[in-house]
């Protein structure tokens, strides 16, 4: 059976660190409330030359070094954002121009938070197909420019970066095993963020007051934890495993609390569920991509291991996917 592999990943962050002792001078908050309720830290903030597709194409630039390829082997670009440099072309359009991948095809995937998970699937139905496509699945955001930074509740969850990983089909025994996605556009007031104001008047929204994200907190908390956690049992359901047989579980790094809550209902310990919201926020689309790099470079996984990734966001959108790496 032909299966999607992992060749090579690579994730990067704009220079600039906001911590919460930053913010404690801009808003009403404190580090001692940031940290307890979301576990937070710091957030890597964009500045000039920082634009989603430019933080995208470094990350994809090191995903391609480690899997020893070049630009020109690529056939696709995938990249899930909310937060693409402009409204047309793609950010994967630019993305592949920032990395001369004349061969390639781009196009986006707006799933907020779930993005990455989103693409991968995509990436997976194509190689499943085809095998011998090499594709470069990105998650990349700047939500610095999609935040209103007198909302103290939005303010401090929120980071910029980009990962990426490069893959491709084998016939060997590992790789991507299985994937689960849903979506509840019901709920979508629960979380979302509005678009420039239009310019027909027929269609313009009196209730648009800024094209920034807008969340409920508590009921996306609610609504976050058994989502990620009915994706997850579903996976594993699906190739006859219990969540004992994974070796790490790789989740969308968005509150402390969340992520505690969600091992909690699995069953898992601490050290099973990677963790890397302290030094980064909420990157949305990102999160995923940046932590599987991270996990990847440090040696956390090793070849065989049972690797779960699962995601929760704005649509609402979630989901899941079992890889044996």
């Amino acid at each position: 059976m032909n299966r999607m592999v992992i060749l090579g990943t690579g994730s990067a962050v704009p220079e600039r660190v906001l911590s919460n002792e930053d913010l404690e001078k801009m808003v009403d908050t404190s580090d001692e409330w940031i940290t307890s309720r979301t576990g937070i830290k710091n957030r890597h903030i964009a500045g000039k030359g920082e634009e989603t597709s430019r933080i995208a194409a470094v990350a994809a630039g090191r995903a391609l070094a480690m899997a020893g390829l070049t630009a020109a082997d690529i056939d696709m670009i995938i990249v899930g954002t909310i937060t693409s440099d402009m409204g047309m072309p793609s950010c994967a359009c630019l993305v592949q121009k920032e990395l001369g991948a004349a061969n390639a095809f781009a196009f986006d995937i707006n799933a907020a938070c779930s993005g990455f998970i989103y693409a991968l699937d995509i990436a997976d139905k194509y190689v499943r197909a085809t095998p011998g496509l090499k594709i470069l699945v990105v998650g990349a955001e700047t939500l610095s420019a999609r935040v209103n930074w007198e909302d103290r509740n939005t303010c401090v969850l929120f980071g910029d970066g980009a990962g990426a990983c490069v893959v491709t089909g084998t016939a060997e025994d590992r790789g991507m095993l299985a994937g689960k996605l849903y979506s509840d556009g019901t709920l979508y007031r629960l979380l979302y963020m509005d678009s420039a104001p239009s310019m027909n008047k027929e269609l313009l929204c009196k209730e648009n007051d800024g094209s920034y994200i807008k969340m409920a907190g508590r009921d996306v908390f609610k609504y976050a934890v058994r989502s990620m956690e009915g994706a997850i049992s579903s996976v594993l359901a699906q190739e006859e495993l219990s969540v004992d047989d994974i070796s790490l579980i790789i989740p969308h790094q968005a509150n402390i609390r969340i992520l505690k809550s969600l091992g909690e209902r699995l069953g898992v310990a601490d050290e099973k569920i990677y963790i890397n919201l302290d030094k980064y926020g909420n990157t949305s689309a990102a999160s995923i991509p940046i932590a599987l790099d991270e996990a990847n470079r440090q040696g956390c996984i090793r070849p065989g291991d049972l690797i779960l990734l699962c995601a929760f966001g704005g649509g609402f959108t979630w989901g899941a996917a079992l890889f044996r790496w």
